[in-house]
């Protein structure tokens, strides 16, 4: 493939821009920490957060980056932006394969509307990743054995299935914004006959090709940075300050348990490696999977994060209909699986 792969782009708008006050903002913060003992529990919950983020972001970025520049964006339209059913299947298919958290998936799902991505694709995608991929699978099998941990991975999927295929229906109505970067497809455009004519007429140009990797990364940096450090903030801020001993008195088997739960997680939801843990945690100390689940699923629906980033990129109508569709399913997952188990 060629440098005619990459669709074109304007220069990354780093400068003066709020990206860079709020890194201030949080240099200033710890710097004070080492003069000011109140503030010193953030600043251990920012390192280690940025510990747990840092790599899975780097390569989010990164494939962010790969796919910006050699993917062309017929591929992403033909693939994840049509009207059946089986385009979420798609975008729930990839998302069991990714390796990454919420927040390293974060820039590929901003990557993949950039290229054409519809929003229910987009939705199932973010959905999906964090939790039904297979990294992920085999290590709550450790927190929570098979059957358990079973449970939570299916109801993963089917959440984010469900919901995919819900954004279908208020697409096709007009309650949701389309995504103006979809290029239609002819009926008669065969993908893998496209890729194999840009492979054979690729060369190689080492420096043209990182050249445009590095400047998708940088574009796709200055979308997602800024939201993935507030959110940062806001969660240190949340585990540095409020008791441990709130999280096992309020987190019960009931109703009113996962209301909380579902609070809880909105704050503090992080990264899928990081949150496994504290889902775990609230496991041991109450019994109820269903909170654990509720804690891991609607990190994700209910993050700021990816809210802001919705709003931003796709537009406020698919920002806010991401947890009104999501949060009442995995609610009820929640509340059968505190039934069953």
């Amino acid at each position: 493939m060629s440098s005619c792969c990459s669709d074109k782009k304007s220069a990354p708008p780093f400068g003066g821009s709020k990206l860079a006050w709020l890194v201030i903002a949080i240099l200033c913060v710890i710097a004070l920490s080492y003069h000011v003992t109140f503030l010193e529990p953030f600043r251990h919950a920012f390192a280690l957060y940025g510990r747990m983020l840092f790599w899975p972001l780097i390569l989010g970025l990164l494939i962010g980056g790969i796919i910006d520049y050699y993917v062309p964006r017929e591929y992403i339209s033909f693939i994840l932006a049509g009207k059946r059913k089986r385009s979420i299947v798609y975008a729930v298919l990839w998302g069991f394969l990714m390796t990454l958290c919420s927040h390293g998936i974060l820039a590929l799902a901003v990557q993949l509307y950039k290229k054409g991505a519809s929003p229910a694709s987009v939705v199932a995608f973010l959905l999906a990743s964090p939790w039904a991929n297979f990294p992920l699978t085999l290590m709550l099998v450790g927190f929570f054995g098979p059957a358990r941990a079973a449970y939570i991975i299916v109801s993963a999927i089917i959440i984010a299935l469900v919901t995919g295929w819900i954004f279908q229906v208020l697409e096709a109505r007009g309650m949701i914004e389309k995504n103006l970067n979809t290029i239609e497809i002819p009926s008669d455009f065969n993908m893998w006959k496209d890729v194999r004519g840009r492979v054979l007429a690729y060369r190689l140009d080492l420096w043209r090709d990182l050249k445009g990797m590095g400047r998708g990364i940088l574009e796709l940096s200055d979308m997602v940075l800024w939201w993935i450090l507030l959110g940062m903030s806001l969660a240190s801020a949340a585990g540095a300050y409020i008791p441990a001993h709130f999280f096992h008195k309020f987190m019960g088997k009931s109703l009113g348990g996962m209301s909380i739960t579902l609070a809880f997680a909105t704050v503090v939801e992080t990264c899928s490696e990081g949150s496994s843990p504290l889902a775990f945690e609230i496991y041991r100390q109450t019994g109820a999977v269903g909170n654990a689940l509720v804690f891991l699923m609607a990190g994700v629906a209910t993050d700021y994060t990816e809210i802001g980033l919705l709003w931003v990129n796709a537009g406020r109508r698919t920002a806010l209909w991401m947890p009104a569709i999501a949060v009442p399913l995995i609610l009820f997952f929640g509340y059968m699986a505190n039934i069953i188990f």
